[in-house]
């Protein structure tokens, strides 16, 4: 066993011990249309029984994307924004669903995605908004379930929100430095401590792809991540649509 399947194994090791299962769920955002890459993932994913949940952009797919995922069983589809368009100024982060423009308009463009991909992908579609860059403004949050979103999913620790969160916690790409996958050890180790804080404090452990600019590292790391978990006692891939209906359940 080398060092990066000890790490996560020896994690999940004790959580066997203690009789726990940890939810681990997969989120790819920037999904338009077909692609190489796309199969790739897919192929992957579908190899190992892994759930996806694919953040499509609904300005700018259409049937092809819809007659590709028809195939996958194991995909879900979730908005991930209007166009994926960053209103902010030069000197701020990039956001499209901040406080650049009406909300009246950021909100029509919100139902406009849901109600076009949900007429798409009917029993794949997952009412979760993913914004993009992981950024959308706190007063349009209480918003979003009159729309008819369930959920929405950023980055990072899950905070107090009007809207159940299902949030991503570790990411494979170096965006401030190589923009390649990152170091398999390093990414480890943070799977782990995620499972350390899970093991008494609860939650999922979300992880986030995007296809379109893998290099080989983080394939390499997909496949190595995958085998070490999808067959362990005490890891479960989780669809979002089970997580999101367990959480509704526990409020319930």
């Amino acid at each position: 066993m080398d060092e990066f399947e000890a790490t996560i194994a020896g994690e999940l090791d004790r959580w066997q011990r203690a009789g726990k299962i940890a939810q681990f769920w997969l989120r790819d955002d920037d999904a338009v249309e077909p692609t190489a890459a796309l199969d790739r993932l897919l192929d992957i994913s579908a190899a190992f029984a892994v759930p996806l949940t694919l953040a499509v952009i609904p300005a700018y797919t259409g049937e092809a994307l819809a007659g590709r995922l028809r195939r996958e069983p194991l995909c879900a589809v979730a908005v991930h924004g209007w166009s994926h368009t960053n209103h902010a100024g030069a000197d701020e982060k990039k956001q499209e669903l901040g406080r650049h423009r009406l909300a009246e308009d950021v909100l029509a463009e919100l139902q406009r995605g849901l109600d076009q991909l949900a007429a798409r992908y009917c029993e794949q579609f997952v009412p979760l908004l993913i914004p993009p860059w992981n950024r959308i403004d706190a007063l349009l949050v209480p918003q979003l379930a009159g729309l008819g979103y369930r959920a929405l999913s950023v980055y990072g620790p899950e905070k107090s929100a009007a809207l159940p969160l299902i949030n991503t916690h570790v990411d494979v790409m170096d965006w401030h430095g190589t923009r390649g996958g990152r170091v398999p050890l390093a990414l480890a180790g943070e799977i782990a401590a995620r499972l350390t804080f899970m093991f008494d404090h609860g939650g999922t452990m979300g992880l986030l792809t995007h296809h379109l600019v893998h290099d080989e590292a983080v394939w390499g790391f997909l496949n190595a991540l995958f085998k070490v978990t999808a067959d362990h006692p005490a890891c479960r891939w989780t669809p979002v649509a089970d997580i999101l209906r367990e959480q509704q359940a526990s409020v319930g």
